[in-house]
């Protein structure tokens, strides 16, 4: 009699398999340099925090701490709504029209 498959040891997918990444969390840019809060009026700072369409990036790839998270969509929304920011890209999102879809 042959063996069912997958009767054996259970393999967990949690297991890392040589892949990319120590799988720890760099420190939060704010609570590194002990800042309290997040300045709308610190354009520069705010600017790493934003895509290059005008998204908030998020908080796996700014490495901020919740707190500071919210915080910095706080500020980057109020640094736009008194221009100090753009909502969105000023090209359009568009290079070379690649991604355009020309039937809708």
């Amino acid at each position: 009699m042959a063996k069912a498959r997958g009767r054996g040891k259970p393999t967990r997918r949690r297991d890392k398999k040589g892949g990319s990444g120590s799988g720890r969390r760099k420190p939060c840019p704010f609570c590194r340099d002990k800042q309290e809060q997040v300045d709308y009026k610190d354009v520069p700072t705010l600017r790493k925090f934003v895509s290059e369409k005008g998204k908030i990036r998020s908080r796996r790839i700014t490495g901020a701490c919740r707190r500071h998270q919210s915080q910095i969509s706080t500020a980057i929304k109020n640094a736009r709504e008194l221009a100090l920011l753009p909502y969105v890209d000023p090209s359009g999102g568009r290079e070379d029209d690649r991604g355009r879809r020309g039937d809708r």
